[in-house]
This record gives C-alpha cells, sequence and structure tokens, in this order.
C-alpha cells in the first residue's frame, strides 16, 4: 500500500538541532560498524568455535555477507558525515529537493528523497 503525503516546508528544514542529532547518530553508526567489522574480521573466540566455523561453510557465508554488509552501510555513514561537512547533507542525490526530516531521522545516511529511492528500487 502506498500513502501519499504532502510535504511541508516545517518538515524538510533541519535545524541546528536536527543536524547535531542526525550528526551523533551517524558516529554511533559508524562506531558498531567499525566494531562488528574488528570482530568478524578477528579469530574466533575459542579453538572449538573456529573448528565449528570451518565445519559450516554457511556460516562462514553468512560472516562473509554480514562483513560486507557492514562494510556498505559504514560507507554510506563516512558519505553522509563528509556531506555535513561539505553543506550537502539533507538533499536528495537525483532530483536536488530536500530529503524530509523524518527519512533523515529514520535513516541518517539517505541520499535519496523517499520518492527518488522509491524509483530507484523499482528499476532493476
Amino acid at each position: 500500500m502506498v500513502t501519499h503525503q504532502i510535504i511541508g516546508e516545517s518538515t524538510t528544514h533541519l535545524s541546528a538541532d536536527d543536524l547535531a542529532a542526525l550528526r551523533e547518530n551517524l558516529h554511533e553508526q559508524r562506531l558498531f560498524r567499525q566494531e562488528q567489522l574488528r570482530q568478524l574480521a578477528g579469530p574466533a573466540t575459542s579453538r572449538a568455535e573456529d573448528r565449528r566455523q570451518r565445519q559450516a561453510a554457511a556460516q562462514v557465508e553468512v560472516r562473509i555477507k554480514l562483513a560486507a554488509s557492514a562494510r556498505m552501510v559504514l560507507a554510506d555513514v563516512e558519505a553522509a558525515l563528509t556531506r555535513m561537512q561539505e553543506g550537502s547533507y539533507g538533499t536528495c542525490h537525483l532530483c536536488r529537493r530536500p530529503i524530509d526530516r523524518q527519512r533523515l531521522t529514520i535513516v541518517p545516511q539517505a541520499r535519496y528523497c523517499a520518492r527518488c529511492q522509491q524509483v530507484k528500487e523499482a528499476i532493476p
């Protein structure tokens, strides 16, 4: 189900407090992903655990996919922090309109407004 919401000026403007909260969220995500990557890259906690992991190819595959996902999210977070420093944060990369504040609160590293994100995901 698609719901249409009229985006008013009050929902697109990012105040200094909004930016500060979003920056803090992005920094926390960066620390989490960096720690996640350290844990995934590090040695197993015990030799028995290491043996179990070597025996279960599915677990290794999941670990590889988690690391790849963490790297992608970390790159998105780093890019969002760079956009904040450059002053382009909160602007859609496709339509150049402001990204809704509510969307940025949920996905602070968002590069696209909700409409452009839907269009981007619909294209195979």
